[in-house]
């Protein structure tokens, strides 16, 4: 199927989406970090002193929905993260990158994205929240 340039960028967006909409610039946010390929924001319910979190302007929305084509884009995604650290000012005391895959996990949006957290100690992972 040939889609048309406009058709195109609609099928990388999901008009529903909270983050589509906030990188596509139709909802506020305090943006941190921009490019071509992700947006970094405040999270606006944070869990830390810190926490931005990095979205892809295409929506991808989940881990294991991601293709051999999106590897340079979850590489790039890592680095904003380090670049995000370094930035906040969280880089040298440690800070976490973590990846939320599926309502188990505590993914709340579903369009790919990444936590940035800091700015002090942060508890420890994989502590269950219920029942297993």
């Amino acid at each position: 199927m040939w889609w048309t340039a406009e058709e195109e960028k609609n099928q990388l967006r999901q008009q529903d989406c909270l983050f589509c909409n906030i990188v596509h610039g139709d909802m506020p946010s305090t943006e941190i970090y921009s490019d071509d390929q992700c947006m970094a924001f405040n999270d606006i319910n944070p869990v830390a002193n810190v926490h931005v979190l990095i979205v892809p302007r295409d929506h991808v929305t989940y881990l294991t929905g991601a293709t051999e084509q999106h590897e340079q884009l979850l590489g790039h995604l890592m680095r904003v993260g380090a670049r995000v650290a370094r930035q906040t000012g969280i880089s040298e005391g440690g800070y976490r990158l973590a990846m939320n895959q599926g309502v188990d996990a505590g993914q709340i949006v579903d369009h790919l994205h990444i936590h940035v957290l800091g700015g002090g100690l942060l508890d420890k992972l994989g502590t269950p929240l219920g029942p297993s």
